[in-house]
């Protein structure tokens, strides 16, 4: 699978551009701010219907214009597939394949598999346990369309229950018979969300491991953890006996939404003691073992993102990226820089068939 064209237009800072891409390497060079990263954003958009940095549609339109569309040409399993996003404002997005607009954005999820690797992935060491949550979530819905609608009624009973709680807090009177349906929903559903967490996380560990060790040179171990209120036993029961913490509370207290990934360094999190360095192998490492881990579910190759990966690096760390992403174990990959420094170490290893493109003032244009 691979895209074979591209059509962008008012997104973001790129008002009008269509390019061709190479069916290997795509490389996006230009300053910082020039745009580059919006063209990989908005391959992510095609793939997932929303932006990587911004969820709100309309913060993506090019200052002036009230609409944007993107329109991707790829090849899949030998067949020509369009689709085309578009957001207009105060009307609702759409999004179409071979010009059959879609009822549930989710059922696109999954049919082209993308892994990014961006400086925003920070967020999951830094940030709060949602962003780990949705890395696993982000990951398991792209090979399994099940999980995704699991994740979409448990949210929704979730939602729910929680209303309800809040009432039972304003009338101490009001109907309890409720509470019961929607535990019954959150265990159905939550219970099938964990046993694949759990299973995603147990075959990431040792392809995480492997992409970590051949970066580093075996300088550190590292690893992931799985944390869940529901390793402790019946997630039904675990709802009937926390009923008045939730209702002092007003919401569920209880669940795999409260669900943790720990990432450790030396068997501590790395995000207490890990330095940048060693922060941005870990996360390109795991995102590499994401990719593999796709690969080998889904039997196709993901598109690669790489959105200005050798920052932060030292110089055998690069080169031992740069050795991986050359592999025949990758397919189509677009990758980003300032400078051509990083990027001809690749080229000169990878095969000649490779596009490289100026990108200025959201203007694209591409080089000899």
């Amino acid at each position: 699978m691979h895209l074979k064209n591209l059509t962008v237009s008012n997104f973001k800072n790129i008002r009008e551009t269509v390019i061709t891409c190479s069916p290997r390497l795509n490389c996006l060079i230009g300053n910082n701010g020039a745009g580059k990263t919006n063209i990989l954003d908005a391959l992510y958009y095609l793939s997932f219907t929303k932006s990587f940095f911004i969820s709100i549609d309309q913060m993506n339109i090019c200052h002036g214009e009230k609409w944007f569309m993107i329109k991707g040409i790829y090849e899949r399993s030998g067949m020509e597939e369009e689709i085309v996003c578009g957001y207009q404002d105060g009307q609702k997005k759409q999004v179409k394949r071979n010009s059959k607009t879609y009822k549930r954005m989710a059922d696109h999820i999954g049919l082209l598999p993308l892994v990014m690797v961006s400086p925003n992935d920070a967020v999951l060491i830094l940030g709060g346990s949602d962003e780990r949550r949705k890395f696993m979530d982000g990951v398991i819905s792209q090979y399994d369309a099940a999980y995704l609608d699991d994740l979409l009624r448990y949210n929704r009973a979730l939602l729910q229950r929680n209303n309800l709680l809040k009432q039972m807090a304003a009338d101490p009177l009001t109907e309890m018979g409720m509470l019961e349906l929607y535990d019954e929903q959150l265990t159905i559903a939550g219970e099938r969300i964990y046993r694949n967490r759990n299973a995603f996380i147990d075959q990431l560990i040792p392809v995480f491991r492997k992409y970590y060790s051949a970066i580093s040179a075996d300088a550190e171990e590292v690893g992931l953890e799985y944390l869940s209120d529901l390793s402790n036993g019946s997630y039904d029961q675990s709802l009937k006996s926390s009923v008045e913490k939730d209702k002092a509370a007003q919401y569920t207290t209880k669940g795999i939404h409260r669900d943790e990934l720990v990432l450790t360094l030396g068997r501590f999190p790395i995000r207490k003691l890990g330095s940048q360095g060693q922060q941005k192998t870990y996360l390109v490492a795991l995102k590499l073992a994401q990719f593999e881990f796709i690969r080998q579910i889904a039997g196709v190759k993901p598109i690669l993102l790489l959105d200005d990966i050798f920052d932060k690096l030292d110089k055998n760390r690069v080169e031992q990226i740069v050795k991986m992403v050359s592999g025949e174990q990758f397919g189509q990959i677009f990758i980003t820089d300032t400078n051509r420094e990083h990027l001809d170490a690749i080229l000169h290893s990878v095969t000649k068939d490779y596009h490289i493109f100026r990108v200025t003032d959201g203007n694209i244009t591409r080089e000899s």
